[in-house]
């Protein structure tokens, strides 16, 4: 991209500012056929054709696009900035193959004195299963504190200095005196392994997450923080980093329930008393909550919430004008959180409660009547598609958790947005990793067929719908039309395609005439295009040049 400037006016100029993309491909609505858009203060004015726009706005910035392709920015809906960026700038357990190899890479990485904090094993993905001793890890450790998060993090291994800044951890719910911690036990271990980290380190990995999601192609996130997880300061600190116009908005939300926590939540500037407010746990950790036991082991998983709890914090959130929402997953959670629904449409009315525009993370394992349910409720559904990339299909850790039956019923996308249930997509990073035109891929190609959605409805929940999912309901933002804000992704030059409507025809087609603007092939075995630049408002936030 090349830029060049027609306008006179200076540095201090108040007349308004405008730039003028041609010579690309944008991905608009209001024209299939678009190659340039005009953006004047942070908002779009215009989009259309190459010499139209060059007429229209003859003083404005000119960018030429050399065919490039503008997309709206992509919105997280789900994030762990902290999580993440500790991930991005230590060690990767997800590389890692066996007991042996994430000793070595622990000997490898700890230092005297310091945390050490890491991410993303997986023991399903090994080549031998055997998760490695308390007294192994100590001995890899040198004796520095250490915590090491599962992939999914709801279960981490941790060395005994690391036990030591937990007081009272062995007598928690979850505590294992040489394996995994679990439940209360690991939320212990989280918080210790946090108040190890100082407000400069954290400042800094905040920032290299930030900085890694505007060079996605992401210009929101919505971090997912909660006491168990993170930290009031933690939040605060995001929040007070990410109102730089040069890096990704975050939206906040904090994961906890009462009167305190409605105080919080205003004092924080959080959007709601939602994300990670854990109704279960996990698959991968068996702790999310089902009716029938797990194929592989004698428990039905956790469950930490009852209606009428759910039911309270939904109405309480609903009177205070914030977002209430859970972490919810196992089907015996979404039953209960289906009901909590329902008992508090008896306490705020259906109007108010639907208004409200509540959001649930993760609900994998939900049928067609409780899409229903939660469709009429006005309930948002932020879903993480590459949850079924990595462990769906019959041969996957679901299918190993729950057997093949049941694990392909596991989110099914198709099921929520035929029942009309706004969609958001996201990662959950660092669960998964920062990866939109993935995420859009896997949501397509579901390893169930018959749950994947469209490209275009996929491509719609990992932006329009994140920013709704949000709050934002003004119709326009997360799209590129005249009056919505300027948020807006540049990538490399790629062939663009639209998805034949008819169902039956697997096959992709070119023909202008179906007025739908295109998208990159999604097929699993084509190269996805990498981000030339990121727009946040008008304000680049990310350029490869």
């Amino acid at each position: 991209m090349t830029s060049s400037s027609a306008g006179s006016a200076g540095p201090h100029s108040t007349t308004a500012r405008t730039t003028l993309l041609l010579g690309g491909h944008v991905h608009t609505p209001a024209s299939s056929g678009a190659t340039a858009m005009a953006v004047t203060d942070g908002t779009v004015v215009w989009v259309g054709q190459d010499g139209p726009g060059r007429a229209l706005h003859p003083d404005a910035e000119v960018i030429d696009l050399d065919g490039a392709f503008v997309t709206p920015g992509f919105v997280d809906a789900h994030v762990h900035a902290t999580n993440a960026g500790l991930h991005l700038a230590g060690i990767d357990l997800a590389r890692v193959s066996d007991a042996g190899q994430l000793l070595a890479a622990v000997r490898s990485a700890a230092r005297p004195g310091e945390v050490l904090i890491a991410h993303g094993w997986d023991e399903t993905r090994w080549t031998e299963p055997r998760l490695p001793s308390r007294t192994e890890l100590d001995e890899a450790a040198g004796g520095a504190p250490v915590y090491l998060s599962r992939v999914d993090v709801h279960s981490a291994l941790v060395s005994s200095a690391l036990v030591d800044l937990a007081p009272g951890i062995r007598q928690l719910s979850g505590w294992s005196d040489d394996g995994p911690v679990t439940r209360e036990a690991h939320s212990a271990a989280i918080t210790a392994s946090r108040s190890a980290l100082t407000p400069e380190h954290r400042h800094r990995v905040q920032e290299t997450f930030l900085r890694e999601a505007a060079a996605r192609g992401i210009v929101a996130v919505h971090e997912n923080a909660a006491p168990g997880i993170s930290s009031e300061e933690d939040l605060r600190g995001l929040l007070e980093l990410a109102d730089d116009p040069g890096l990704p908005e975050v939206v906040g939300y904090w994961g906890a329930s009462g009167q305190d926590a409605v105080d919080t939540a205003r004092r924080l500037g959080a959007r709601g008393l939602a994300g990670d407010l854990l109704v279960d746990g996990s698959l991968g950790s068996r702790t999310a909550a089902l009716h029938a036991p797990y194929a592989d082991a004698d428990t039905t998983g956790n469950r930490y919430l009852e209606a009428h709890e759910i039911a309270d914090h939904i109405a309480l959130c609903t009177d205070a004008g914030l977002q209430a929402g859970f972490h919810v997953i196992g089907d015996a959670g979404v039953s209960e959180v289906v009901e909590g629904f329902r008992l508090a449409e008896k306490q705020v009315g259906r109007r108010a409660l639907a208004g409200a525009g509540h959001r649930l993370e993760h609900v994998e394992m939900i049928d067609a009547d409780q899409a229903d349910v939660l469709a009429g409720y006005n309930v948002a559904a932020s879903m993480q598609p590459l949850f079924d990339g990595n462990w769906g299909g019959r041969e996957g850790m679901y299918a190993t958790r729950l057997g093949a039956d049941r694990a392909a019923g596991l989110n099914p996308f198709a099921t929520l947005a035929a029942a009309g249930v706004p969609l958001a997509f996201g990662s959950d990073v660092p669960v998964t990793p920062l990866a939109p035109w993935e995420s859009v891929r896997a949501a397509v190609h579901h390893r169930t067929p018959g749950s994947g959605i469209s490209p275009r409805a996929a491509f719609n929940a990992h932006t329009r719908g994140g920013h709704r999912a949000a709050g934002v309901a003004d119709g326009i933002t997360g799209s590129l039309v005249p009056g919505a804000p300027a948020h807006y992704a540049v990538w490399e030059p790629v062939e663009l395609v639209v998805a034949a409507p008819d169902s039956r025809v697997q096959r992709w087609s070119t023909d202008p005439r179906a007025q739908v603007p295109g998208l990159p092939p999604l097929d699993p075995e084509t190269p996805l295009p990498g981000c030339l630049r990121t727009v946040r408002a008008g304000e680049v936030i990310h350029s490869r040049d």
